[in-house]
Parts: structure tokens; sequence; C-alpha cells
């Protein structure tokens, strides 16, 4: 860590100086957005194999009698449906429905770990202890985290480590190895793994996975990686006045059993397949770039663009954006005063390396 009042690095920090990343502030972290080059790291990423370091994020674990009781109430989802060492996707809900943060809960042989966003760390920490109960514990974890991502991915990490990750095991799975937690989760659309382990270790298997040819990648590549799968961003996406209704987050929100009560569920409920608001994604047609805060015009009303970026992949300019629930088709966007032509489309843009929009 730096001193206090600057930016925190990470325990790969000269890793990344090492490599000729350049290092920003990134919710009071300083971390590589790019080293060099942000579309290589992209394309490396859609068709071979590169790796971030997720290490600022925040992983908390949730042990005790009560630590599922208390996970049931503060996750929409229902950490009750996992296994030992599957994981799920869900929200922090506040009591107006709106996303405190987005997170994934891993169910390990004893209690759970909870990995939420660098930018909400000290809010959820403060949000777990509002909503204590007695006969569990929290705890925030000193690990690093590696994410190597790609079709090559796993095939990579088991060549250095080998064994590492099970020929069978699935999206959203874990397994260990060592004193290592291996998820098969990602951030980019594409097959990976995230590696939660000791910092020295990390810098092990960073150097191991340089030396092997794999990509680092930054914050701008995995920005671009994420947009065109269609996930969202916290802070821009989704923040505590959006609900997960219009945030294409619906599917995360576990209806049954009627009788489960979660943090949000009061307010969100009467919303339950008739949200006023949607997310689409956004294809800009004429020439620009599509950005946060941009207004979108249609048919069915207006909305605003709440990520945007140029795509490596289809060679053009999207976003996502929030608007009313019946908009669709074409649209346009006010680009600095301009209206540009776009179309509207379901995401995922791509997936899997594959284009899913034309």
């Amino acid at each position: 860590m730096s001193n206090a009042g600057l930016p925190l690095k990470t325990g790969l920090y000269a890793q990344h100086i090492e490599a000729q990343g350049k290092m920003v502030d990134f919710a009071g972290w300083l971390m590589p957005v790019n080293y060099g080059s942000q579309i290589d790291e992209h394309h490396a990423v859609r068709q071979n194999v590169g790796m971030f370091d997720v290490s600022h994020m925040t992983i908390i674990d949730v042990t005790g009698a009560n630590a599922q009781a208390f996970l049931r109430f503060m996750v929409a989802n229902d950490v009750s449906t996992l296994l030992p060492m599957q994981a799920l996707y869900g929200a922090l809900l506040n009591r107006q429905g709106g996303v405190v943060d987005d997170l994934i809960v891993y169910r390990l042989a004893q209690g759970y770990r909870c990995v939420v966003n660098a930018s909400t760390r000290t809010k959820v920490l403060s949000w777990f202890d509002q909503h204590r109960m007695p006969d569990m514990v929290f705890a925030q974890q000193n690990l690093a985290m590696i994410a190597i991502q790609g079709p090559k991915a796993v095939a990579q990490l088991n060549q250095l480590a080998p064994g590492a990750v099970p020929d069978d095991l699935k999206s959203f799975n874990a397994c260990t190895y060592q004193n290592w937690l291996i998820g098969r989760t990602g951030y980019t659309g594409e097959d990976g793994v995230e590696v939660m382990l000791p910092e020295d270790e990390a810098v092990n298997l960073w150097r191991g996975l340089i030396a092997a040819g794999v990509q680092p990648a930054g914050l701008g590549a995995r920005d671009t990686l994420r947009l065109e799968a269609g996930l969202n961003l916290y802070g821009q996406d989704i923040d505590d006045s959006t609900s997960p209704l219009a945030s294409n987050m619906g599917w995360t929100v576990a209806w049954a059993p009627a009788d489960r009560e979660f943090l949000g569920r009061d307010a969100i409920e009467p919303h339950r397949g008739r949200s006023s608001a949607k997310q689409v994604g956004v294809i800009l047609q004429d020439k620009g770039v599509l950005r946060q805060g941009q207004v979108v015009t249609c048919a069915a009303g207006s909305g605003i663009i709440t990520s945007g970026s140029y795509s490596p992949t289809l060679g053009c300019s999207i976003g996502l954006a929030r608007m009313p629930s019946a908009a669709q088709g074409p649209c346009q966007v006010d680009i600095r005063g301009k209206l540009k032509q776009a179309d509207m489309v379901k995401s995922p843009f791509v997936r899997m390396g594959k284009v899913l929009v034309g």
C-alpha cells in the first residue's frame, strides 16, 4: 500500500511498471490502463489469452451459523441454491430497490466468499456491518486476484500449474489448487478464470504467465471487453438509484420462495414484469463515439447512454442505454449537439468470440 491519502498499489504494481503499464488512479488504486496498445490487449483476450490484475477488488469471507441467512437477506439472488464450490452473480439492494453493488458469491467448504467492486469497498463493508446477524462473521481478505481470460486461458494456466483447473469445471463453479481459489467466471464475455491467491504467489504466477507469452491487459481493454459482452459497470450502468429490473439484471433476482425476505424486495416486486425502463444495446451507424450521458431519442421516448466506447471487435461505436420499456429499433443520439443515427439491439454484442448483432 502507499502512504495515507495517496492511491493504493496492488502487490503486482512493480510488475506493471516492468511491463511498461501506463498507471492511472482508479477507485483509489494505481492501476494500468494499458501496456501500450489497448486494441492489441482487447484482441488478445478475444482471440487468444490475456490477463488482468484485479487485486483492487474487495474479497469478503462470510462465515458462521448464520452466514447463509445473512446473505439470503442481503443478496437479491438466493445463495441457498449453491452447492459447495458453486458461484452466483447478484446484487445488494437498498430499501428503495437501488443497487448498492453487484457481486459474485462463492459457496466454500466453510461459509461464503463475496467479491465486490473496488469503488464500493467502504460502502459494502459498512452495509454488511449495519445488517450483521448474531453467529456470523465477515472479514475482508488480503489476497491478490488475477483474471486470465480468453479461449486459451484455461489451457495456459494448466500448463503453468498442471491440473489447476479440471476439465469438467463448469462456468460459475470453482476449485482449489494448493491454497488458491480458482473461479471460472469473468468480465469479458470469454472463457477464463479468476485466481485468488497470496500476493507473493501472485507475483510468481504473473511472471510465469508473462514468460509464457500471455498478454497483460489494462483497464481500457477490460472496459471495451465488458461493454461488448453487455456487462454492467458499477457507477455508470448501475448505482444506488437504479433498479436491477431496469438494468438487465432482473434474471439475478430470485423471487422464489415467495416468503424469502431480502433487502429491496418490497420496492422492486410491484414492478416485476412491468418495469417502466429497460437496458438496451446501441450501435452507432454514423461517425462518432458513444459516451456516458448522451441523450438517446426514439419513437417510444428518450433515454440516456450509460456506457459507450469504440468496439474493437465490431469496428464501430457501441453503448448501453437506459430507455423506456417500449423502445426498439432505430434511434438518434445527441453527440455534441448533432443527432447521429443509431440502432437499438439486444445485448450482448459479442459472446465467446462470436458477434451476436448484425
